[in-house]
């Protein structure tokens, strides 16, 4: 599996006490690489990345991707094969709040670190994480794909769409040359849940919330649908577009630098449901009850938004593996076993990945398979 090509591997991850960024780094040590993690300090209680206790088994390195001469230092210093970049503001409601924080730190972060890998003197597979929201979102019955154009009504949305811009302006004019020792690709992924997401104003912790304090959960807006996956889902895309980008894999639709470019890795379409649907799910796997708490003159966030991942289906073979109820089922457990009945996170955690990766292998998805060294 993934195995092959990460083990003995310097990883170097921005945003890696995040949410996603944890649950990367957990997934990458059990590979068998060596991570380096660059993210301010974590401002949540309780916080995934500090259950897990990845301070003690990663190089953990406290700075603001804003913080250029740190940032170029840090990754000079790491040498990094693979780079993932996840550290962002990623809250809708908290971009109103806080709108520049949300811009500068998504957009001025994201040019520094192709800027400092621009002076990188070592060949490298860079993933610059975006978001399904970069797209301009008008709302209609047809899913986004990677050529549409870049938009956001909130300042996180626009912020999001200006990161690609970013990148796709650096990818031209300094990795696509034939001695590029960099190659850079941008993965846009749904939304994402999880156990380990503590954030405030998302659905999910909001429910765990409710539920542990026995009260009926407040849903702001029950009708908007959004193409929910589980956080291991974009995971999986993100290291194996990495793998590709490398040479390490060979696949038949990706000649030249076509894995250098922009990826949307989302669910099956069976997985865009309300935000009511997803409550309801939940509720299955721990019982409690919710209210619909609709606010008239709430902030706009999107009320419909779907992602198209033919791209990544034929250029990558990457496919979804959790359907829509395996992906709460998972997240309903994490949470109800660490939460309330006092289970370690960090073993809550690897049997996720592990029961991942196997069902992955059950049904055969590329990403899984044994065969994964570049083909003579």
């Amino acid at each position: 599996m993934f195995a092959n090509l990460y083990r003995g591997k310097r990883v170097f991850i921005t945003g890696h006490t995040g949410f996603k960024g944890s649950w990367l780094s957990e997934w990458l040590l059990m590979l068998g690489a060596e991570v380096t993690g660059y993210s301010i300090r974590v401002n949540e209680t309780p916080d995934h990345f500090t259950a897990l206790g990845l301070a003690d088994r990663i190089t953990h390195l406290i700075g603001d991707v804003r913080d250029l001469p740190a940032l170029e230092k840090a990754l000079m210093d790491a040498r990094p094969d693979f780079v993932f970049h996840l550290a962002a503001q990623p809250l809708v409601r908290l971009s109103y709040r806080e709108p520049v924080e949300t811009m500068s730190t998504n957009i001025l972060g994201t040019m520094n670190v192709l800027d400092a890998l621009r002076r990188l003197q070592h060949p490298c597979a860079c993933v610059i994480v975006t978001s399904d929201k970069c797209y301009e979102n008008r709302e209609v019955l047809r899913s986004y794909h990677e050529g549409d154009a870049m938009g956001g009504h909130d300042p996180y949305s626009a912020s999001k769409g200006a990161a690609e811009l970013v990148a796709h302006a650096f990818r031209r004019s300094y990795f696509l040359a034939p001695d590029s020792r960099v190659k850079v690709a941008t993965a846009r992924a749904g939304n994402v849940i999880g156990g380990g997401d503590w954030s405030e104003d998302r659905i999910v912790p909001d429910c765990v919330r409710s539920l542990l304090r026995n009260e009926a959960i407040a849903v702001r807006n029950p009708i908007a649908t959004r193409p929910w996956q589980h956080v291991l889902e974009p995971l999986s895309g993100y290291l194996w577009l990495a793998a590709v980008l490398t040479g390490e894999v060979r696949l038949p639709r990706v000649p030249d630098a076509r894995a250098c470019d922009a990826f949307n890795f989302g669910p099956w379409l069976e997985a865009n449901r309300s935000v009511q649907d997803l409550v309801t799910e939940l509720l299955k796997h721990w019982p409690g009850t919710w209210r619909n708490a609709s606010e008239a003159q709430a902030v706009h966030e999107a009320g419909l938004l779907s992602l198209a991942i033919d791209k990544a289906f034929h250029v990558l073979q990457w496919q979804p593996v959790w359907n829509f109820t395996r992906c709460l089922e998972a997240t309903a457990t994490w949470y109800r076993n660490i939460a309330r009945d006092g289970e370690e996170a960090r073993s809550r955690t690897q049997a996720d990945i592990e029961a991942y990766m196997s069902d992955a292998t059950t049904a055969g998805i590329a990403w899984a398979g044994e065969k994964l060294k570049a083909e003579s």
